[in-house]
């Protein structure tokens, strides 16, 4: 008996740690003919076709700051958002409506954005022809809205998730491919690939249901058991994975460890890169939350664990960006 296998032994039935058993990676079984494309296909088609409102998710709540502009790109179009000093969020185009300067190579004073070039002031509302993006904050993210871009009906709001009320824990990640939105989503309306794909993270997964092909919006939630883990120690949950607009989805911890968190998945586009093909922006919010007391000294910890928790996204965001891009130079090939 092996060190692990005393110390499976020691641990208490209710403990949400477990250790796991050895299993060489060839050995799992296989997801393939659970994994079926019609159904993929059809969950993702179901998806696209869900308003979004126009917004358009593009950065962390924590990057945009009151003492410097912030600048992205989304669809092509260059953005610089900024806070005042209340705090507020503002939005708009990055180039200054004088001669084109580029508003995120500027300076935040009291409230105001300064162009580097001639000095022109920007307080957040219309001015010199320059017109503010409706821009929301929902405490994690930070959306905007591109009406011209998106080219639906717009709402007032983005469509958000339900999220944990109590205190929280929340990192955001964020990495870049060469793909379109809907290939980072059907990656991750996949779930029967997260074992074989990422044995150093999952293990022990069972998709328990999945929504059939022609399944209607309240059915339309894929159910998995999965057993997270580092080394041999792993903590299984029960998580579902819906998607409530058609540039992000979700998992929901529904059972086990951290019940009430979720992962949120946002597809930005970024636009076109040098050879003409599709960036794609994938931002990750993970938000945790826990009722055990010990959680309580995660939160107190909470500037060290969120880079370890940006470092785990990216980890599995590394491998899935190939997914996608594989799936998106299939899905286009013959088309360039």
């Amino acid at each position: 008996m092996d060190v692990w296998d005393r110390l499976a032994q020691r641990l208490p039935k209710d403990n949400p740690l477990q250790v796991l058993p050895k299993m060489d990676w060839a050995q799992q079984k296989p997801t393939y003919q659970q994994a079926e494309p019609a159904l993929i296909d059809a969950a993702l088609q179901r998806a696209l076709r869900r308003p979004s409102g126009n917004w358009f998710v593009f950065a962390a709540s924590a990057d945009v700051r009151a003492d410097r502009p912030f600048g992205t790109t989304v669809a092509g179009a260059e953005i610089v958002a900024w806070r005042d000093a209340q705090g507020s969020l503002h939005v708009g185009p990055a180039s200054c409506p004088h001669l084109g300067a580029d508003l995120t190579t500027g300076k935040v004073v009291c409230g105001g954005l300064i162009c580097p070039w001639h000095g022109l002031r920007l307080d957040g509302g219309r001015q010199f022809g320059w017109k503010p993006l409706p821009a929301y904050d929902d405490g994690v993210m930070v959306w905007v809205r591109l009406d011209k871009v998106g080219g639906e009906e717009p709402l007032d709001a983005p469509v958000l998730p339900a999220r944990p009320t109590g205190p929280q824990l929340a990192a955001v990640a964020r990495m870049e491919g060469v793909c379109e939105p809907q290939d980072i989503i059907s990656n991750r309306l996949d779930p029967w690939h997260g074992a074989w794909f990422h044995p150093y993270s999952f293990a022990q997964l069972e998709v328990l249901s999945a929504p059939p092909v022609d399944a209607d919006d309240d059915s339309d939630v894929f159910t998995v058991a999965v057993t997270f883990h580092l080394g041999r120690i792993g903590v299984p949950v029960i998580a579902e994975f819906s998607v409530p607009e058609p540039r992000t989805i979700v998992m929901h911890i529904v059972e086990g460890q951290g019940v009430g968190s979720v992962v949120e998945t946002h597809a930005t586009p970024i636009g076109p890169g040098p050879d003409g093909r599709p960036r794609t922006a994938v931002i990750e919010a993970v938000i945790a939350q826990s009722d055990r007391t010990g959680f309580q000294y995660s939160l107190r910890a909470a500037p060290l664990l969120r880079p370890l928790m940006k470092l785990g996204a990216a980890r599995l965001w590394r491998d899935d960006l190939e997914y996608a891009e594989r799936r998106y130079a299939l899905r286009t090939k013959g088309s360039r």
